[in-house]
């Protein structure tokens, strides 16, 4: 926890939820949309923007390098961007806001000027040398100011020759890639050659990368790409406004609004993503259903219902790979105390370099609530918690959003479940426990 840590939160057992919740925006899309605005020729105004701590440093970012920026109303900005923009020395603390903190360091990279990058410590433990090494092989000028591989960094001109291919590894994270994809243009740009960006090694976390490749599409900048190995930017590639571009919800978030109506009987209806979502966490509603909830898709909203668990109602148990979506599987492991037989989560290795080191977190506040949790360097098995086993817990939650909001469903047991530091979903959903609570039925 930090020094500006929330009073605790105790929930009460809770029995039974419904209603109708409507999702904040989706960081992963406002932050790529917020610098892409930023990047492209033209007038932008985003629409359903996400007001939370990471877009607000993007936003405080953009600001302080000049970008002129207008927001009149928390969800919403008009901005004019440029391929170039006015102050080119600058120092930006960007908090532990990854989305804000790799693809401002590759535009940045490539634009040239002075700047230092810096974070909180988590941020600064939080890996970024496959990026600066992709960074250097373009000729940017990058340079640690601490320890090697990590933040904070120091980026200077570099020289950068035509045409060029760039090799990145994505087995540690996906936003490496996305950094590179989205500064490829401002690359070309100045190489006045294609920009072409090789993967080695496997891609963890593809549909973020489908994100990227979408919003880049819809600000002008079509990528062309063999399968998930091989990324070509052309060298005439420019960003161009769309004009109006509203964000949809989070489908993150709608992680733990699935999971209430999985355990909660429901109806929970969860407005702002559906079907047409193009974020994969979208998928979760694929895990729940396989649980044995009842899903609905709409266009632009998901219902869901589910055995009532307080009345003795179990889920499926499951053995799944959730390399695809990371952030949300966290939700499927809290699911996982209600389950009829043990849960195995696969190919979780990338909780280990978030926010916190999930792995170990999840096991640790498992465990506090009475069950057995196995885990292994990229995995985790949840053995469900039986009638007499559940502890009265305080949960820790590190400083790290989702492990506040998915254990917010370790409330449908028959204890009290106490979240400290409740504060820290401002990073992302501030007003999720409100929201929460608001579809508790007594």
């Amino acid at each position: 926890m930090t020094a500006e840590s929330s009073a605790p939160l105790t929930l009460a057992p809770a029995t039974h939820a419904s209603g109708t919740v409507t999702l904040p925006g989706s960081k992963s899309i406002s932050n790529r949309a917020l610098l892409l605005a930023a990047l492209a020729d033209g007038r932008t105004e985003l629409t359903g923007l996400l007001d939370s701590d990471d877009t607000r440093v993007m936003i405080a970012a953009l600001r302080t390098l000049g970008v002129p920026l207008e927001q009149p109303e928390p969800h919403r900005v008009l901005m004019s961007g440029s391929s170039r923009w006015p102050q080119t020395r600058a120092e930006l603390f960007l908090g532990n806001a990854g989305t804000a903190f790799r693809p401002l360091t590759a535009a940045l990279a490539v634009m040239g000027g002075d700047y230092r990058l810096s974070g909180v410590p988590r941020m600064h433990e939080r890996p970024i040398g496959d990026l600066v090494d992709a960074l250097r092989s373009l000729g940017c000028g990058v340079a640690y100011e601490g320890r090697a591989g990590y933040p904070p960094l120091h980026l200077t001109t570099g020289d950068l020759a035509g045409g060029r291919v760039v090799r990145v590894r994505g087995s540690v994270s996906s936003q490496f890639l996305t950094a590179l994809l989205m500064a490829a243009p401002l690359a070309s740009a100045r190489t006045g050659g294609d920009i072409v960006i090789e993967l080695d090694g496997p891609l963890i976390s593809k549909p973020y990368i489908g994100i990227t490749l979408a919003l880049m599409a819809r600000f002008g900048v079509v990528v062309q790409h063999d399968g998930w190995d091989r990324f070509t930017v052309a060298a005439d590639s420019r960003y161009r406004s769309p004009g109006l571009f509203p964000v949809e919800g989070d489908a993150s978030s709608a992680s733990y609004f699935l999971g209430l109506g999985a355990i909660a009987g429901g109806p929970v209806r969860i407005q702002g993503v559906g079907g047409d979502s193009i974020q994969g966490d979208i998928a979760f509603a694929d895990v729940v259903q396989a649980m044995g909830a009842r899903v609905v898709r709409e266009s632009q909203a998901l219902v869901v219902e589910g055995p009532c668990v307080a009345q003795g109602g179990r889920l499926r148990a499951f053995d799944q790979d959730f390399n695809l979506i990371p952030d949300a599987a966290m939700t499927a492991a809290v699911l996982a105390l209600y389950a009829d037989g043990p849960c195995r989560l696969r190919n979780i290795a990338s909780w280990r370099v978030k926010e916190t080191d999930r792995i170990a977190a999840m096991q640790a506040e498992l465990g506090r609530l009475g069950a057995c949790v196995d885990a292994t360097d990229d995995s985790l098995t949840v053995h469900p918690v039986q009638n007499g086993q559940w502890r009265a817990a305080e949960i820790q939650t590190y400083d790290d959003h989702r492990m506040a909001m998915c254990f917010s469903l370790a409330a449908f047991g028959p204890v009290a479940v106490t979240i400290l530091d409740p504060g820290c979903v401002s990073k992302t959903y501030p007003d999720y426990f409100a929201d929460f609570q608001r579809l508790l039925r007594s």
